[in-house]
């Protein structure tokens, strides 16, 4: 069974439309699309993706000696000297303890595992 198109009620229903919410509402969407539309909206889905996948490339988790680090706490251009001992670290795990608590891994296990919450008050060891 086929249904027929009454137009005179179609068009009566575009115009409702028309004048409640303008004639934008009953326009064809390609009719205000040109080429340069079109390459803005291409070149702003590239940025959009582009955006995406940095983003999930830095909350991308890596394996660091058996802990899942995200990457984008591990900076290669970071300060590799410990402010607490001064003394040079090459590891990755240094350089999450540096990032969280300015300090190598073995000065927080010396001075601030355990007692985590006097190191964020300010506590450092003399000399």
């Amino acid at each position: 069974m086929s249904k027929k198109k009454d137009w005179d009620y179609i068009a009566k229903l575009e115009k409702a439309i028309a004048e409640k919410y303008g004639d934008q509402a009953v326009a064809n969407p390609n009719s205000n699309w040109d080429k340069e539309k079109e390459r803005e909206y291409l070149e702003s889905l590239k940025e959009i993706n582009r955006r995406r996948d940095e983003k999930n490339e830095l909350e991308e988790k890596v394996e660091v000696e058996g802990f899942f680090i995200p990457k984008k706490l591990l900076n290669k251009d970071s300060n590799r000297e410990c402010p607490v001992c001064e003394v040079y670290s090459c590891t990755k795990r240094d350089d999450m303890y540096m990032l969280r608590f300015q300090c190598c891994e073995k000065c927080f296990v010396r001075h601030i595992e355990g007692r985590e919450d006097r190191w964020q008050k300010g506590w450092r060891p003399n000399g």
